[in-house]
């Protein structure tokens, strides 16, 4: 198994981090690549429970992801499982993320915990992905 862990600074507070990587609206600003759009999702990462979400490229391939939102503690940290599926629909090998929060000086970190990854090169995959997402989360909150 392989992990994956990532950092960036924002400038906001804690509490306005953790809406943005968790409420349904700003996760639908930086979730998956550009150029996708969502077929069908329910991505609230604020509230226990199951997730999934199905995305579309520009060519047409399908992505569909979906786990458990695992432990909410507003607004210091957030858990959920992740499980790709594959083109029949079958759930692949379950990892684990966690986002952690810590306040700064200049606002507050965010650290991505990706956990359990079945092999380098999926966790290779993954990096880019978060790496990507924080990128993204950066764009969504200047806004």
């Amino acid at each position: 198994m392989t992990d994956v862990r990532l950092e960036r600074e924002f400038k906001v507070s804690p509490e306005r981090l953790f809406t943005f990587v968790t409420k349904r609206t700003h996760v639908l600003q930086w979730f998956g690549y550009e150029n996708m759009s969502f077929v069908n999702e329910d991505i609230d990462l604020s509230r226990l429970g199951p997730w999934h979400c199905h995305m579309l490229s520009d060519e047409g391939n399908n992505f569909k992801i979906s786990g458990h939102v695992t432990h909410v503690d507003a607004p210091k940290s957030v858990g959920f499982t992740w499980g790709w599926h594959d083109p029949e629909d079958m759930r692949g090998p379950e990892s684990h993320v966690t986002f952690t929060i810590v306040e700064t000086a200049a606002g507050a970190r965010l650290i991505i915990d990706h956990r359990e990854l079945h092999d380098a090169d999926i966790a290779n995959r993954h990096e880019m992905g978060w790496t990507n997402a924080l990128r993204r989360i950066g764009d969504a909150i200047a806004q």
